[in-house]
């Protein structure tokens, strides 16, 4: 696993037998991860808290144009922060599909001709650059973390991904502010309430309660305790001079709907995602967390540097013992 370069999950409703292997290995050389699913369930995954990026679709997957302008339309319908990617027969263009067709459909290609797939790609998924050092450093810092709060359990990270859409994943989740000269917006933690309460009750996590007690105010106490030792990480780490970012306090407002467990920040960036297992060694369980960042309101990085740990002041302040 290569944890610094994220990759995105894209939905591939592409039948074609000759078209498959060329789809696949656009796919690897361009860090995606095909994920398929058949017509009878489309809607209910499209639904569901899956992480998508994409929709590569193919203009005869529906049997008919007018069957595949249907399928589109519902798919925009029920993900419209979804860009959806067309692989035609013949004609790269979009003037001769149908009108609703065109309106939810980004871009075309062709299968001899794969580059303005990949330009989409870069233009819709891959549109911001995520430096490294930053997706590595993320991800060691919030298993540093988690390692400490959640001391008997392994704690693993699987690749970064990049996604487009605004599903929320679990009952519970944090949001904490993210702002500094190269960066604002958002990050978020995000949990399914039965696992978590059922890791704190099995390893006694929570004081002065005894198997089975723990509620949701816990895992709230948990769950807000990982968010801000991690939000302190990243401010100590990255944020830098924070009187830079103190200049430009433009806002948007945030939406949640809870009926859709559907988030919007004001901006179609994507966001980088990164998802954690915390694993009991002894009954082999796992429970997944979320993490999602979204710089939606102010995003340079090509300022971004890493805070160099001074260990003398440090000492100076007493926060450092040397050995």
């Amino acid at each position: 696993m290569n944890m610094n370069k994220p990759v995105s999950k894209v939905l591939v409703l592409d039948d074609c037998p000759a078209h498959k292997e060329a789809l696949k290995r656009f796919c690897d050389e361009n860090n995606l991860v095909g994920v398929k699913v058949g017509k009878n369930r489309l809607q209910s995954v499209l639904r569901s808290n899956i992480d998508l990026g994409a929709v590569l679709f193919a203009e005869r997957y529906g049997g008919s144009p007018e069957a595949s302008a249907e399928i589109a339309i519902r798919i925009n319908a029920v993900r419209p922060e979804l860009p959806i990617i067309m692989r035609r027969d013949n004609d790269p263009g979009m003037d001769d599909l149908p009108e609703g067709l065109q309106r939810v459909v980004c871009a075309a290609y062709v299968a001899h001709d794969m580059a303005p797939l990949r330009q989409v790609i870069d233009e819709y998924i891959f549109s911001l650059d995520y430096p490294n050092a930053l997706v590595r450093g993320i991800a060691d810092m919030t298993q540093a973390i988690l390692g400490d709060v959640f001391k008997d359990l392994t704690i693993t990270c699987d690749t970064p991904h990049i996604v487009r859409d605004r599903i929320i994943f679990g009952e519970v989740f944090s949001l904490i502010p993210l702002e500094s000269a190269w960066c604002r917006g958002y990050m978020m933690m995000q949990a399914e309430e039965t696992p978590i309460l059922d890791l704190l009750d099995r390893h006694q996590m929570i004081d002065n309660t005894q198997r089975g007690e723990a509620d949701f105010r816990d895992l709230n106490s948990v769950l807000g305790e990982v968010t801000n030792l991690i939000w302190g990480s990243f401010r100590n780490r990255y944020v830098g001079d924070a009187d830079a970012w103190a200049r430009s306090q433009v806002q948007v407002p945030l939406l949640v709907n809870h009926k859709h467990k559907y988030i919007s920040f004001g901006s179609g960036n994507p966001q980088l995602c990164f998802t954690y297992w915390l694993k009991d060694p002894k009954s082999n369980r796992a429970v997944k967390l979320h993490q999602r960042f979204v710089f939606s309101l102010s995003w340079s990085p090509e300022d971004f540097t890493e805070v160099a740990d001074d260990v003398g002041a440090m000492v100076e302040a007493g926060e450092l013992d040397l050995f």
